[in-house]
């Protein structure tokens, strides 16, 4: 086990009088949480195949990929967390449980047990993969509140960096909003606890031993730790774990709102009471918030009791819920103060919601990076206002697709023609991509909500 020296600098902190009590009992209760954490942090080894072509366009190859990464273990019957970019592509999957170090046992203590583990589920949207292995009695650890956390806190992070099993760094929470988009409801804790290839997955503990977040990526021009690191929010993660465990999927809500961020111009030009907030500027006139008394304009002050500073927060807050869950709502309308409960439905047009009817077997398009599925009948009457009846749904992108023009095709879109050859089922769309070879352009007819756009590809 690899403990960092960064204890050290808390030397600073503790009043000269108590250093000489303090640093040495500082360390012990470091070392004593990392020896409690180690044994239900797992290293997760995923194998599979990637299909290419050869220098002669004829010649297919397959080559195997291997990767390593981290995970923890939820629940004594063997539920694991881990990222989903940990085990993409994979079609075996094994986890090394640590073994539990004996007293007065070698310092070098064994190297744990290697068992067999399966996908429950997967989520993309938040790189989050649950997995289960048929071990029993684990040692296990719980998701703490990531809400608490406050920058410059200290911090543990828990994997195998590079492969190196049961290694823990030290360092302090930078920040605990971290958003890679504007309007992605996504967010991370930021962290300059050294993270490096291979601790993706792992637990990212503070001082009291409460998993607060699972470690998920780097920023880095080295390709290396440069201390800013990034872990997904325990209350995102124990959101998704619990609902691809009992269900397999996720489900995303939403109340229906279309939510902005107050500022001092836009206050000036409304007339509204506050110059900072949230305000509503659209309300859906058949969703749950419009049900439960909410209009637009209103202003909203807070989300069960949590004051709502801009409409990403909300937005965030929201995301966290589960479908069915019902939320406290304060407005502030006029000069007069309401409270509504509104009821957390499902998102509409959840761009998810056809990733269940597809089997990687079955509906893979490894070209495109998709899992695609025919439009049907039945099909069609999900989408609103579809402007052809004849089609393949891309339900889910692979777990390893990349982007293509710097977004490609995403969930939900669906694609009409390649290269202005009509594609109506998954073996006409296997057939005309297969007449192209390395570096030919595929240009894709999809539609995309409500509206037609070209994809543009190059084919591998």
């Amino acid at each position: 086990m690899m403990l960092t020296t960064a204890f050290l600098s808390l030397a600073l902190l503790v009043p000269p009088q108590a250093q000489r009590l303090s640093l040495e009992d500082i360390s012990d209760s470091f070392a004593d949480l990392a020896t409690r954490i180690n044994p239900a942090v797992v290293q997760i080894l995923a194998s599979g195949y990637n299909a290419g072509r050869g220098l002669v366009s004829s010649q297919e190859l397959v080559s195997q990929q291997r990767s390593r990464g981290s995970g923890v273990i939820l629940s004594p019957d063997g539920y694991i967390v881990t990222n989903a970019h940990v085990i993409a592509g994979a079609r075996r999957i094994r986890v090394l449980i640590p073994e539990t170090p004996s007293a007065g046992g070698s310092v070098l203590g064994g190297r744990g047990r290697l068992v067999g583990a399966q996908i429950v589920g997967v989520d993309l949207e938040t790189d989050i993969a649950v997995l289960k292995t048929n071990e029993r009695d684990l040692p296990f650890l719980e998701l703490g509140d990531s809400d608490l956390l406050r920058p410059g806190q200290i911090v543990l992070a828990f994997g195998s960096p590079l492969g190196l099993e049961n290694s823990v760094t030290m360092g302090v929470v930078s920040a605990i909003a971290r958003q890679f988009e504007p309007e992605d409801p996504m967010i991370y804790i930021q962290t300059d606890a050294s993270i490096n290839p291979g601790n993706s997955g792992g637990p990212l503990v503070d001082a009291a031993g409460n998993v607060v977040g699972i470690n998920t990526l780097i920023l880095s021009q080295s390709g290396g730790n440069e201390g800013l690191g990034f872990a997904a929010p325990a209350n995102i993660v124990k959101n998704v774990f619990e609902q691809i465990r009992t269900t397999g999927r996720v489900h995303r809500g939403e109340i229906g709102i279309a939510a902005q961020t107050i500022t001092p111009l836009m206050a000036r030009g409304l007339g509204l009471q506050k110059e900072w907030g949230v305000i509503l500027a659209d309300v859906a006139e058949t969703g749950p918030a419009a049900e439960a008394g909410l209009q637009m304009g209103d202003i909203v002050l807070s989300l069960d009791s949590k004051v709502m500073e801009n409409g990403r927060q909300l937005a965030v807050n929201i995301y966290q819920r589960r479908v069915g869950d019902r939320v406290t709502v304060e407005i502030l309308r006029g000069t007069e103060k309401h409270v509504y409960s509104v009821a957390v439905v499902e998102r509409r047009e959840n761009p998810n919601r056809f990733a269940s009817m597809v089997h990687p077997d079955n509906n893979l398009i490894p070209e495109l990076g998709i899992l695609g599925i025919e439009l049907t009948q039945e099909l069609v009457k999900m989408f609103v206002g579809l402007k052809r009846n004849t089609g393949i749904i891309v339900a889910a992108r692979a777990l390893d697709a990349v982007s293509w023009q710097g977004q490609g095709l995403l969930p939900g879109d669906v694609i009409y023609a390649v290269n202005r050859t009509p594609v109506t089922s998954l073996l006409e769309l296997k057939d005309t991509i297969a007449t192209y070879g390395p570096g030919d352009p595929l240009v894709l007819l999809a539609e995309r909500n409500g509206e037609l756009v070209f994809v543009v590809l190059e084919m591998d």
